[in-house]
C-alpha cells in the first residue's frame, strides 16, 4: 500500500521513518554482503527488484490517501531474505514516488516499513512455517500473505493517524475492511503470480537458487536427484 504524499501528520512521518531506517541500513548491507559472496546472482537480484516495481506499480483506487496493489516483495525475499528487500523496497519505492507521483517522500519511511519491512517477514515466515508442505503451497502462501501484511499495516499506520471518534480500533476495523475489498482478490492473484515465476526462476535460474540456498539436492529412496525447496 502507498500512503500519499503529505497525508500523514509529520510526527507520524517522522517516526515510521525512524522506524524502518535501521531495517534499511541493515538491508543495503545485506545486498553488499550478498553480492559478493554471490556474484552471479546479480541479474537475479535485478530481476527481483523489477518485479516489485512493476508488481507494485499497478495502483487501484482505494481508502482516500491510500491505494491497493500487489508488492512483489515475496518473491525476493524467498530468494534473498527479507532484509535484502528492504533495501530494494525502499529503491523502489522511492523511484516510484519521483517518477509516477505513486507513494510519496514524506511518507516514504511508512511504505517502507509496511511493504519492504512487514511484508517480506511475514511472506518469509510463513515459507520457512510451511516447510513440509509442496513449494507451490509455500510460494502462494508467502507471495499472498506478504501482501495481506503489507495491507494490514497501512490499515494500522492509517488508524494510528487517524483515530477518529471511535478510537484506534473502530478505525482500524474500518481501513482493513475497506481494503479487503481489493486487497484480497490481489493477493491472491499475487500468490498465483509467484508459483508461476517461481517455476520459470527453477528452469532457467536453478544453479543461482540452489547456490542461494534455495533449491538443494538429496538423494530420494531411489537413489535418484530430486530438488527440494529449502532455507538454509
Amino acid at each position: 500500500m502507498h500512503i500519499a504524499e503529505g497525508f500523514l501528520p509529520p510526527l507520524h512521518a517522522a517516526a515510521w521513518t525512524a522506524v524502518a531506517a535501521p531495517f534499511v541500513i541493515h538491508g543495503t548491507r545485506a545486498i553488499s554482503r550478498t553480492i559478493k559472496e554471490h556474484p552471479e546472482a546479480k541479474l537475479l537480484l535485478g530481476a527481483a527488484g523489477a518485479f516489485t516495481f512493476v508488481l507494485s506499480a499497478i495502483k487501484l483506487p482505494s481508502v482516500t490517501g491510500s491505494s491497493s496493489h500487489p508488492t512483489g516483495t515475496g518473491l525476493g525475499a524467498v530468494i534473498f531474505r527479507p532484509p535484502v528487500m528492504a533495501a530494494l523496497g525502499t529503491i523502489v519505492l522511492l523511484f516510484q514516488a519521483l517518477l509516477l507521483a505513486h507513494g510519496g517522500l514524506t511518507t516514504l519511511g511508512a511504505n517502507v516499513f509496511s511493504m519492504a519491512v512487514v511484508g517480506p517477514w511475514v511472506g518469509y515466515a510463513a515459507f520457512r512455517l510451511l516447510g513440509r508442505a509442496p513449494f507451490s503451497v509455500r510460494i502462494f502462501a508467502a507471495m499472498a500473505l506478504a501482501n495481506l501484511a503489507t495491507y494490514v499495516m497501512t490499515a494500522t499506520q492509517l488508524a494510528l493517524a487517524f483515530p477518529g471518534q471511535n478510537g484506534f480500533v473502530g478505525a482500524w476495523s474500518v481501513f482493513l475492511g475497506i481494503f479487503a475489498i481489493t486487497q484480497v482478490p490481489l493477493a491472491v492473484i499475487e500468490g498465483l503470480v509467484g508459483v508461476l515465476i517461481f517455476k520459470a526462476l527453477r528452469s532457467w535460474a536453478g544453479p543461482e537458487l540452489s547456490a542461494l540456498g534455495v533449491f538443494s539436492r538429496r538423494p530420494d529412496h531411489a537413489g535418484t536427484k530430486v530438488e527440494e525447496a529449502i532455507h538454509a
